[in-house]
């Protein structure tokens, strides 16, 4: 019709993709559980909660921009991780823990 304007298609958002990381319980890690789109970094953490808090499991959330994140090859597993082996003293075996510490 002439005079009305076409009805606009999909909106594309050119918004960074986040990785989120939620904390279960305290003294525990946090755990990789999703990835989100987002404009900010606010709304990233809003979102994060939104989606994957529903039922307050968690005390903390993270997100990180997905581009920010340098991560090592696991076929490189091998020669990355090769110069740790000669350091014994890092090995867990020459340390005691304590009972009472639930989580290390």
């Amino acid at each position: 019709m002439e005079g009305v304007p076409a009805a606009p298609g999909p909106v594309k958002h050119d918004w960074p993709l986040y990785e989120v990381f939620v904390r279960g319980k305290r003294g525990l890690n946090h755990v990789h559980v999703g990835s989100l789109h987002a404009a900010d970094d606010q709304m990233a953490l809003h979102h994060a909660r939104d989606l994957y808090t529903r039922r307050n499991e968690g005390v903390s959330i993270w997100v990180v921009r997905a581009s920010d994140i340098t991560a090592s090859s696991p076929d490189e597993k091998d020669p990355f991780f090769a110069p740790s082996g000669d350091k014994v003293y890092r090995h867990p075996t020459f340390y005691d823990i304590p009972e009472e510490v639930p989580h290390i």
